[in-house]
């Protein structure tokens, strides 16, 4: 039978290529054999014919597949010695008597592959997820790893990267980690969205954050200063006096960032804090404050 190693004429040794290796494998052909540099050569230009027609097989995925049947049965990966006939080519052709005999209709089977390309691509829907962060990660940013159970109920572990100052609801967009897209369309995107939890000292709310500032019975009465713990420094606080529990102060610029280079507030709310727990001095005290004092909170 008449054949042609279409391999062996690219500089290949097996079938076991991707298309970029057969590309590159043609570039290098093309110009070491071309007639411009090869003036007056018969034998390189027949061995340029050779090499596009070789291409013109191998770089279109229906006719690689039919080929690489024959291929296989005449030679194999272990290059086999199997006993035939190097197709040629009629005089001024431009292709071998093999490719006529069986890839003349090359245009048809382009048409073939071509039929599943000319299916609209379609991207793979995207899949969201929630995941809950403090608020001083939030404040701060940080490099969190979350494992997460992917679409076929694998569990997969991703590196997320979560900005300072992130907003409450504010999802990452994670490309290509959704569901697979068909007829070669993009995969779907997986989106994460931020929960920021509020915790035992802080609570968000817009950029403002709110805490708690608890005085004792004598500071609410008198007034005083007192420092106060704030997501980022210490702040200095001016406390009235008379001030009463559920009242709140306010500290501008303290808060939360609000994306722009600027800070929400922060909202200090007064609890006046009770002594479970007293001295003798202190009962003393307190029994005495009793006796003089005409404060009744329960008067209207």
């Amino acid at each position: 039978m008449i054949f042609k190693d279409y391999y062996k004429i690219l500089g290949l040794d097996n079938n076991k290529i991707t298309m970029d290796d057969i590309k590159q494998a043609y570039r290098e052909q093309a110009k070491k054999y071309h007639p411009d540099v090869n003036v007056g050569n018969i034998a390189s230009e027949e061995r340029f014919k050779d090499i596009n027609e070789a291409y013109q097989v191998l770089s279109n995925v229906v006719t690689k597949r039919k080929y690489d049947r024959m291929w296989n049965t005449h030679i194999g990966n272990k290059r086999k010695k199997q006993q035939y006939q190097e197709s040629k080519r009629g005089r001024d052709a431009v292709f071998s008597d093999f490719f006529n005999m069986f890839f003349g209709n090359i245009k048809e089977e382009r048409q073939e592959e071509n039929k599943d390309s000319k299916k609209p691509k379609i991207k793979g829907e995207n899949v969201e997820t929630e995941v809950p962060i403090s608020i001083m990660e939030a404040f701060y940013g940080m490099n969190k790893k979350v494992s997460l159970r992917t679409v076929d109920a694998k569990m997969k572990t991703f590196d997320i990267k979560v900005p300072a100052g992130i907003r409450n609801g504010e999802k990452i967009r994670l490309i290509g980690q959704g569901k697979t897209g068909q007829n070669g369309g993009k995969n779907g995107d997986l989106f994460i969205k931020i929960k920021i939890e509020k915790d035992n000292r802080f609570e968000l709310i817009g950029y403002d954050l709110y805490t708690h500032l608890n005085l004792t019975p004598w500071e609410a009465a008198l007034g005083t200063r007192v420092n106060l713990e704030g997501i980022d420094d210490t702040v200095s606080v001016y406390v009235p006096a008379g001030i009463e529990s559920g009242e709140k102060l306010r500290i501008a610029g303290k808060g939360y960032k609000d994306g722009k280079g600027g800070r929400g507030d922060l909202t200090a709310i007064v609890k006046i804090m009770v002594p479970k727990k007293l001295t003798e001095e202190e009962q003393n005290l307190y029994e005495k404050l009793k006796e003089i004092s005409n404060f009744n909170p329960r008067a209207n």
